[in-house]
C-alpha cells in the first residue's frame, strides 16, 4: 500500500471561487501576529487575497481578524471592492512595462502565444488571476509579498492600448 505525503506546498493556495460570482480566489500570504499580555499570548492574522474573473479584471485586498478564515473573507471583500480592468492584446500585455512598490521593482514583458506565465508565485497569483496567458516577469530587490503585489498592481496600472494612446495623443499612431 502507497502513502501520500499530505503535508501542504508553499505558495499560493487557489481557491476557484464557488460563490457563483465567477471570480477566481488566490490566498497569496497569511502572516501571524502575536501581542503578549497578562493571561497568555494573544494572535491574530492578516491575510493577502488576490480576486480575478480570469478576463482582464483583477483586484488585490489586504484584511486583519483574530482568526483565519475571517481576515480571508474580509480581504476577499476589500480585493472585490477594488477590481480594476487589465488592457490586454491576445493573451499577453500590450507592451513592456516597469512597476515599483517601496524597495520591490517589477518589470513585465509580452511574450509570444504559448509562452505562459514565467513569474514568481506572487506576480503570479496576480497575472493569473486577470487572466493574462503569456507574461515574462523579473523582480528586484524586497521580496516582500506586499511590496511585490503592490509593484505589480503599478505595473498593471501603467498600461495602454494602442487605440489609449492614439486618444490620449489626439494622434494616428504608424504601424
Amino acid at each position: 500500500m502507497e502513502t501520500r505525503n499530505t503535508r501542504p506546498t508553499r505558495g499560493p493556495r487557489h481557491n476557484d471561487g464557488d460563490r457563483g460570482d465567477g471570480l477566481v480566489e488566490v490566498v497569496v500570504h497569511i502572516n501571524r501576529n502575536c501581542k503578549v499580555v497578562k493571561g497568555g499570548k494573544r494572535f491574530s492574522f492578516s491575510a493577502l487575497v488576490v480576486v480575478g474573473d480570469r478576463a482582464g479584471r483583477a483586484g488585490v485586498g489586504f484584511a486583519k481578524a483574530n482568526d483565519v478564515p475571517s481576515s480571508v473573507e474580509k480581504a476577499g471583500k476589500d480585493a472585490r471592492r477594488s477590481m480594476f480592468t487589465i488592457p490586454m492584446v491576445g493573451s499577453t500585455i500590450p507592451h513592456k512595462v516597469r512597476g515599483r512598490f517601496g524597495a520591490g521593482h517589477i518589470v513585465l514583458l509580452p511574450a509570444p502565444p504559448g509562452t505562459g506565465v514565467i513569474a514568481g508565485a506572487v506576480a503570479r497569483a496576480v497575472l493569473t488571476s486577470a487572466g493574462v496567458g503569456d507574461v515574462l516577469t523579473k523582480s528586484f530587490g524586497s521580496g516582500n509579498c506586499s511590496n511585490l503585489i503592490k509593484a505589480t498592481l503599478d505595473a498593471l496600472h501603467q498600461l495602454r492600448t494602442r487605440e489609449q494612446v492614439e486618444n490620449l495623443r489626439g494622434v494616428k499612431l504608424p504601424s
